[in-house]
């Protein structure tokens, strides 16, 4: 199954994305009687999400082609929601990205942080570059969606408790973070220093998650690129570690770490693409 945030009706709302067009939630329960919630945070927070995947999967698409489909071309897309509980970053998940910024192998527990929702935009919006901040990157990244509460999970687990993945950008000013280490939380909290992707896919839509590949894009050209099997530390393991950390809740998110980082400027694009979702893209301004 895969959703998708877009404006309807004068708000941000969930919507199943088909290959034939996009149907608004809300739409669905017009037509059909149905009562899901059509904020996707909502969603996930009463519990709904896992009932409307079993539901789409076991009959739900038996009803599809009698709606009406929104083109999808004349929709405005938005991010897929505006204030997630937590915001969880990973740093240096890749061998060569860690190789890159430390000169010498990763460490041997993931590095983790935290974004402020408050630094969160969407695919179309503008990531703004503070004064004074220096030389900031942008790092294309998998991101997972938590569908359920979770705490001391094991790997094996992990799967069951993701509703889905989706794309991300996350920020960084980088001469900050090198003056000090310990400055890495300041230098990744910026307003606009997120960007969270349109849509999600449901775990069911990735045959093998390993060879599914991440994309930074800087102005139209793909700078850097790499497998989920590359990673230091798979989805699967990071979600049980951090769940051993703090309670994982529905909505939360978490950034898999990047296969490179490019310092942008005013004027850029910087973009991440993962196959099976919706390019994410966003311009660079002061």
């Amino acid at each position: 199954m895969k959703l998708i945030t877009i404006e309807y009706q004068g708000r941000e709302q969930v919507a199943l994305y088909t290959d034939r067009g996009i149907i608004p939630l809300a739409s669905l329960n017009e037509q059909l009687g149905m009562n899901w919630d059509t904020d996707l945070f909502h969603l996930l927070q009463k519990n709904q999400f896992a009932t409307l995947h079993n539901w789409y999967d076991s009959h739900g698409q038996e009803h599809l082609p009698s709606l009406p489909y929104l083109p999808v071309n004349e929709v405005s897309y938005r991010v897929l929601y505006r204030r997630p509980g937590k915001i969880i970053g990973v740093g240096m998940n890749y061998w060569a990205k860690a190789m890159e910024v430390s000169g010498r192998p990763p460490e041997d527990e993931p590095v983790i942080f935290l974004k402020p929702h408050s630094s969160l935009i969407g695919s179309g919006e503008a990531i703004q570059l503070p004064d004074g901040a220096g030389q900031i990157s942008a790092e294309a990244e998998l991101a997972m969606v938590i569908g359920q509460t979770c705490k001391h999970i094991s790997e094996e687990q992990a799967s069951s408790v993701i509703a889905g993945y989706t794309t991300s950008l996350d920020m960084t000013a980088k001469e900050i973070h090198a003056r000090n280490p310990r400055f890495m939380q300041r230098a990744k909290s910026f307003d606009t220093f997120l960007s969270l992707g349109s849509s999600l896919s449901t775990p069911d839509e990735y045959e093998n998650l390993n060879e599914l590949e991440i994309r930074t894009v800087h102005n139209d050209q793909v700078t850097h690129s790499n497998t989920v099997d590359h990673m230091i530390f798979s989805p699967a393991y990071l979600i049980s570690f951090l769940s051993n950390v703090m309670t994982l809740h529905p909505g939360d998110i978490i950034l898999t770490g990047t296969p490179g980082s490019v310092t942008i400027q005013p004027g850029d694009t910087v973009g991440c693409r993962i196959a099976g979702l919706r390019t994410l893209e966003n311009r660079v301004e002061n």
